[in-house]
Formats: structure tokens, sequence, C-alpha cells
């Protein structure tokens, strides 16, 4: 059993970790691999591939991003910081690489091949990309001479640009969303607000007449008329589950579904385990948000408390994009649901960003919140 008095880098982290949200993330970890199961076989058997082909290469990324999410909890938030700045530099590099070098599937260039590994740096940008933005407009707030609103709108339009062109105009949705939230809670000024707004709404529609992909999606949304095969199928998966599913492996519509060990595993989740099992896992979800905003109002620190809440909201946001999408609430994005689709720059950038959220919400003297704060200083004036 670890002690306090030990004072060794492992015991400290033990101590000051957040208990629940490492448990949270751990079962999504786990979950995911069990998941993986009933959802990847059957792809596997469609392409002619070993039927567990998908699970190992699942498995085999668990470990990794089990290593990933630990190595980063054990950061301090200066390191945080100065980890995205190198990761999203290095990020941004790739992802331009992926323009002119990248591997092309379905039409968009979003990964680089280093031989036996596709990467995508788009995902592993997200985290990075959350915790420079939280830190240059902690700056404008701290530092009013600092144009941190400034870069960090650069920065946004720099990284619009380039998912823009692979195009991932979801991943494109989702980032800015996050990014918009944190200018808010910033302090954003109401004329932004309305600005950013009608840059948002001139996006989408600019997207829906420029890309005919997107225009398709949403034409299929909106009226069910054409391909609409995936998501008709994912909705039947859920409603043959029924409240109790199923059964592991009793599953038959999964067998149908063409992507549902990414974007549809939340549907093979509903026929095999029920509905109860996909309410339990979006509880899951929401308790990482509600638990991470929580404790994000306990910083002192400006910049902590913005990253903290940055990153559990693209983990929530991220996550409802995907349950909506099989739910037929949303158009279809090819969104992942974090740890628990199958993709290994997916597993390991959400690893990343949960090492992320255990390294800022850790407890230490400096992160103690105002009230904390006043108490102690009051107990020390009366010599308590």
């Amino acid at each position: 059993m670890n002690s306090r008095a030990k004072n060794s880098v492992i015991s400290d982290w033990w101590w000051g970790i957040d208990k629940w949200l490492l448990a949270a993330f751990l079962t999504l970890l786990v979950g995911g691999l069990v998941l993986s199961f009933a959802a990847s076989p059957p792809v596997a058997e469609r392409i002619g591939l070993e039927p567990f082909h998908f699970v190992k290469r699942h498995a085999a990324f668990l470990v990794p991003s089990a290593v990933v999410m630990f190595g980063c909890s054990l950061l301090t938030p200066k390191q945080v910081r100065r980890v995205s700045l190198a990761g999203l530099g290095l990020a941004l590099v790739l992802m331009v690489a992926a323009l002119f070098f990248g591997t092309e599937i379905k039409g968009a260039r979003r990964w680089v091949d280093f031989g036996p590994l596709d990467i995508q740096p788009s995902e592993f940008m997200k985290p990075f990309f959350v915790v420079i933005c939280a830190w240059l407009f902690s700056e404008k707030a701290r530092r009013p001479e600092i144009p941190g609103n400034l870069f960090a709108l650069i920065l946004l339009l720099v990284v619009v640009a380039l998912l823009v062109a692979q195009p991932d105009l979801g991943q494109t949705i989702l980032t800015t969303a996050v990014w918009g939230a944190l200018f808010f809670m910033a302090g954003m000024p109401w004329l932004w607000i309305v600005v950013l707004g009608a840059f948002g709404v001139a996006g989408i529609s600019g997207a829906y007449f420029v890309f005919p992909h997107v225009a398709s999606r949403i034409n299929r949304f909106w009226t069910g008329e054409g391909d609409t095969y995936q998501t008709d199928t994912a909705r039947e998966a859920i409603m043959h589950g029924g409240w109790l599913g199923q059964g592991p492996g009793e599953g038959t519509v999964k067998r149908m579904l063409p992507d549902s060990h990414t974007d549809f595993a939340f549907a093979v989740l509903a026929e095999e385990y029920g509905i109860i099992a996909c309410i339990i896992l979006a509880s899951i979800f929401a308790f990482i948000v509600l638990r991470g905003l929580s404790v994000a109002l306990e910083q002192r620190d400006v910049s902590t408390r913005l990253s903290i809440c940055g990153l559990v909201f693209l983990f929530g946001l991220q996550s409802i994009i995907n349950m909506a999408v099989n739910l037929q609430l949303m158009p279809a994005k090819g969104m992942t649901l974090p740890f628990i689709s199958y993709g290994g720059s997916s597993m390991l950038a959400v690893a990343m960003a949960a090492g992320f959220v255990l390294a800022l919400t850790r407890k230490r003297p400096e992160n103690r919140s105002y009230t904390d704060h006043l108490v102690q200083r009051t107990a020390v004036l009366h010599g308590v």
C-alpha cells in the first residue's frame, strides 16, 4: 500500500489523482475492448480477414493507450502546456504532410503512413489545440496587453483550413465548437458572439454548396431519401436489442452494418447488451464531463481551469455526436466514440487527452480553490 510519507512520484500521483475520473476512463478503456469482440469480427470476415483481426489490433493499442494516459497524468500543468505546444507544432506539420503524401481513403487525405502504422494527425491535434488555446485566452485575461484572443483566432483559422483541405468537416465543426466554448468561458464579448455565430452559419452553409458529400448527407438526413443503409441498419440494430439486448455474440443485424466496429459501435452495444447498457455508457460520458467541470471550478489558475473545461467538453461533444448519428438525430459524421470505437490514432489521442485531464485535476497545494485558500488564511491569522 502506498504511503504519503514515502513522498515518491507514484505515491504523490496516487494520493493526488482524481480517482473517480481515473475509474471512469479505465472503465471505458476496458469496455471498448469487450465491445470489440462483438463489433469487429463481422467486419473482418466481410472483407476477407481473420475474424479477430480488429480485436487483436484493438487489444494491441490498449496497453500503449493506458501507458500514454498514465504518463500524461504524471505531468505538471506547466509540462502539459509545454508538451501541447511541441505536440501541436508537430501535428500541424503532419497534417500538411498528409495533404501531399498521405494515404487517400474514401476521397480524404487524413492519414500519414509510417510503415505498418497509419497515423491520423488531426486526432492528436485536438487535445494539444485545446490546451494551447486555453493558455492563450488565460494570458489575455491575465495581461490585457497580450493579444491572446487574436493568436487563438489565428490558430483556429490555420487548423480549420487544414481540416477543410483534407476534407474533414466533422472534425472542423467539433474543433470550432470547442474553441467557441473556451472563448465563451474566457469572457467572450457579445459582439464576438454575434460575429462568430454568423461566420459559423456561413461556414456550414458554404460547406453544403461546396462539398457534394456534405450536401448528400444533409439531404439524406432531412428527406430520408437516397442511400441511408448504414443509419437505417444502425437504427434496426438498436430496436432489435430492446431494453436488455440479445446477449453477447447473439446480434444478427450488426453483421450487415459496414462500420460496426468504428462509427456504429454504439448500435452494436444496443443490439447485444440493450438500451440499458447504452444508458449506462452515456452516463459514464456525462459523469466525466460533469466531474471535470466541477473540479475545474476549484482551480485557481485560469489556464488550468479552461484547459480542463475544454478537454472534457471535447470528450463529451465527440461522444454526443457519435451517439446522435447512431440514433439518427444528426447527419452521418464519421466520428469515433472515445475509447469504444476501433481506431489506433483515436484511441491514443483520447488517452492523451484523458491523461491531461487527470494531470490538471490532480490535487496540489497551488491548485487549492479560492475558498480553501481563504479558510487557510483565516486559520493562520487566528493562530489556529
